[in-house]
């Protein structure tokens, strides 16, 4: 065991913000919380006639506020939470519900390992802890990590993304969560968003649930990692209160790798009447990572921990001759850096049968991310205002799901994004000047509709208006443009061609969808879906820096010739046909999860980069298929063992594509399996074994000449009750040291030799203490 002890922060550059004399939403920090708080207040009085109770701030349809007092089950679920697994349960598609605390005692929750057991959602490790895994469900922005966009991330039914659709995984914390609801696909419809991949819902405990209880974890292991959350909460007559304090610090695996992150989440409710709740939310985040970057395959080999030092560079008559393309992480230093302040709140109120939710929030996110190829440092910072309108209408007060369900939602942000050179890991000249704006409007209606008492058909139809607008703001004639000679070293300076990056776009689409959900019986169900998916470009995917290279900032000149320093394409919205069908249940001790979709997808965002890593901008390829099985086993072998296995297959591919025919996507793993052992030696002392196996490969290329191997982890953990109010556990991860790639770093075509594979975490081990009074 190495590392019980907080060290001294990691290395960033001090100077890598700038003072904003100009800022698209200056002030509207300030004022945001005065506008939630006011429009708040105006949803009181216009609630103010309905009746109602409700069920905690998970977004599954019919689900609004809690403030009643919680029954704890006999297996420590919420009454809440039981209720919200039973709705997501009823739905016609794949859906999961994780109880984080049924992961373990960990502090440290990382996002991979919180949602290991939910099937068809993969998360890829890129540099270990807290920092940024590539997330994606179904396929839904595979290729667009480190910025994301294809899945709709939420806390407590609110959104963590920002409005044109992008988001920064890192700042979704899942051991502050009290259970994860997953929405697969097109059941996401109804929280608003007709996207791919579907939405994650990460759900707070509230002061209800706490009865006046508290509770700190500290926990310390290997490579410098501690970590520590304190929580609590209590509840009075009309109101509960709720707070959580988290930080985690790894100096990481490799060189360059250490992360950082605190945070601090609380959420007041407010029982207004017997019929009307709102719950008020608020939380920060600081967020900041060191981005070793990928290596070769023979470096990987030889020794996963390195970072990588540049191209090989070979004197030559006709020019010199670059192999092993690849940053120089060591001379670069890249980083992330993020804050991210968030206000909001959700009120409910029923009148007889109809149910009403307003939710509002807003989020202000100041990012600096000094990317590792390219060699340029981008800072963005803005707000985002969103608010949502949700009603359903129940007359059946047996039924699950409401006869009715209406939503409305929108989103408005803007941002000022800057663009500077990194010059030996310092700041140097702007070269780029945006004002960014995004307006996302959706509509959605459903009917629940029971044929009969075994049969339930859902039709649906939504909507989809999206606005992107930038202003460029820079200038000058030129762009300056900064780099190393390959040869020599020396510091070279050029100048971009001149260019107006400016746009504004629009889409709309609509999105139907026909379910169908037929019971076998009380706890056992078939369903079948056919829908319309409909995902507008992020910012991230209009606005790109291109013409970069391990030596040379965006725009670096070719044979002594100018070259632009931006991409702004033309892109259209990501469509596509979904079908998908599937059963879940249990049969006494047995519960299983199987789903089964295809998809037919035009105009697929493909985020594409050339050999060296320096990004080639988003495209829209022709078609494209997604081809998935989702499988989810657990069963309760005797009283004291039970197993757990998840299998995800994956088959994304072209479709007779003029470049890459029907090639596999890059970035995506065929066969993903976790399976663990849980076993109940007494009472207080549990004992746990995981296996994390990806049998099957991942291309880096959208050519496939190039992939990561397969690869197996085995993990054991234990966790022993000593008191009441003790509790101690420790786990031991990747125990045989397997080296491997845990992810890789999509390329159009790869190169032999090229820098593209990110090592997987090598052994480590972990202690951990749990106190709660």
């Amino acid at each position: 065991m190495s590392g019980f002890t907080l060290s001294a922060p990691g290395r960033y550059n001090d100077a890598h913000r700038t003072n904003r004399s100009r800022h698209p939403m200056s002030g509207l920090l300030s004022s945001a919380l005065m506008t939630t708080t006011a429009l708040t207040c105006i949803s009181f009085i216009s609630l103010a006639s309905m009746t109602s109770p409700a069920a905690a701030q998970s977004a599954a349809p019919g689900a609004a506020i809690q403030l009643a007092p919680i029954i704890i089950l006999a297996e420590q679920t919420l009454a809440s939470e039981k209720l919200a697994a039973e709705r997501l349960n009823a739905l016609p598609g794949g859906t999961s519900l994780i109880n984080v605390d049924s992961l373990g005692k960990s502090p440290d929750l990382t996002l991979g390992n919180a949602l290991k057991n939910a099937p068809g959602v993969v998360v890829q490790d890129f540099f270990g802890t807290n920092d940024q895994p590539r997330l994606q469900i179904r396929g839904s922005g595979l290729q667009q990590s480190p910025v994301e966009r294809g899945v709709l991330v939420l806390k407590d039914g609110l959104p963590l993304n920002r409005a044109d659709g992008s988001y920064i995984i890192g700042l979704a914390d899942p051991s502050q969560a009290k259970f994860i609801e997953v929405y697969r696909g097109y059941t996401a419809n109804r929280l608003g968003t007709f996207i791919l991949g579907g939405s994650l819902n990460f759900v707070s405990p509230t002061g209800s649930e706490a009865d006046n209880t508290a509770s700190l974890s500290v926990q310390g292991g290997s490579f410098g990692n501690f970590s520590t959350l304190a929580q609590g909460g209590t509840r009075f007559e009309a109101f509960d209160i709720y707070g959580q304090l988290g930080h985690t610090r790894s100096d990481g695996y490799r060189k360059h790798n250490t992360s950082e992150r605190t945070n601090f989440n609380a959420n007041l409710g407010l029982k207004l009447s017997d019929t009307i709740a709102t719950r008020f939310f608020v939380g920060y985040t600081d967020l900041e990572f060191d981005i070793p970057g990928p290596l070769s395959q023979a470096a990987l080999e030889q020794d996963p921990t390195q970072i990588y030092t540049g191209p090989t560079v070979t004197p030559s008559g006709g020019g010199p001759i670059i192999t092993n393309p690849g940053p120089d992480v060591a001379r670069d230093k890249p980083y992330r850096k993020t804050q991210q302040w968030r206000i909001g709140s959700r009120t409910s109120a029923q009148f007889a049968h109809n149910l009403f939710e307003l939710g509002l929030s807003y989020t202000y996110t100041d990012d600096a991310f000094n990317a590792p190829i390219a060699n340029s440092l981008k800072e963005t910072d803005g707000g985002d205002l969103s608010a949502s309108l949700r009603y359903a209408y129940s007359p059946n007060s047996e039924a699950l799901l409401p006869f009715l369900e209406l939503t409305a939602s929108a989103a408005y942000g803007a941002s000022d994004r800057l663009y500077f050179q990194n010059i030996a890991g310092e700041k140097g000249a702007k070269f780029g000047d945006n004002d960014l704006s995004a307006t996302t409007l959706s509509l959605h209606g459903a009917v629940n509709f029971a044929l009969s008492e075994q049969l339930t058909v859902t039709p649906a139809v939504g909507f989809t208006y999206a606005n992107r607008e930038n202003k460029e703001q820079y200038g000058a004639t030129t762009r300056p443009v900064f780099g190393f000679n390959p040869l020599t070293g020396a510091p070279t300076y050029a100048v971009a061609l001149p260019q107006d990056t400016s746009y504004d776009r629009s889409y709309t689409g609509w999105s139907p969808s026909l379910g169908l959900t037929y019971a076998l019986a009380p706890e056992q169900m078939l369903f079948a879906a056919i829908s319309r998916s409909f995902e507008p470009p992020t910012h991230d995917d209009l606005l790109a820096t291109i013409n970069g290279s391990p030596f040379f900032t965006a725009g670096s000149p070719s044979s002594g010739t100018p070259r632009e320093a931006f991409a702004t394409p033309d892109l259209d919205a990501q469509t596509a046909t979904t079908v998908e069908a599937g059963s879940r249940g249990r049969v006494e001790k047995i519960h299983w999860d199987a789903t089964i979709y295809h998809s037919w997808i035009e105009d697929e965002l493909l985020s594409l980069r050339d050999s060296s890593g320096a990004s080639l901008a988003s495209v829209n390829a022709d078609k494209t298929t997604h081809f998935g099985i989702e499988l989810g086993l657990s069963a309760q072998i005797t009283p004291a063992l039970k197993t757990q296995v998840t299998y995800t297959y994956q088959d994304f591919r072209f479709d007779n594509d003029a470049t890459h025919g029907d090639n596999r996507l890059a970035g995506a793993p065929d066969h993903i399996i976790h399976a663990a052992l849980r076993y109940c030696v007494t009472p207080e002392l549990h004992v746990e074994t995981e296996l994390n196996w990806y049998p099957g490969s991942t291309p880096v290329d959208n050519a496939n000449t190039a992939f990561a191997d397969s690869w197996a982890t085995l993990d054991l953990g234990a966790d022993y009750i000593i008191n009441d109010n003790l509790s101690l556990f420790g786990r031991a991860t990747n125990i045989f040291d397997k080296t491997y790639a845990s992810s890789v770093l999509v390329t159009d075509t790869a190169q032999s030799g090229q820098s593209t594979y990110l090592p997987g975490q090598g052994r480590a081990f972990y202690l951990g203490l749990k106190t709660q009074f």
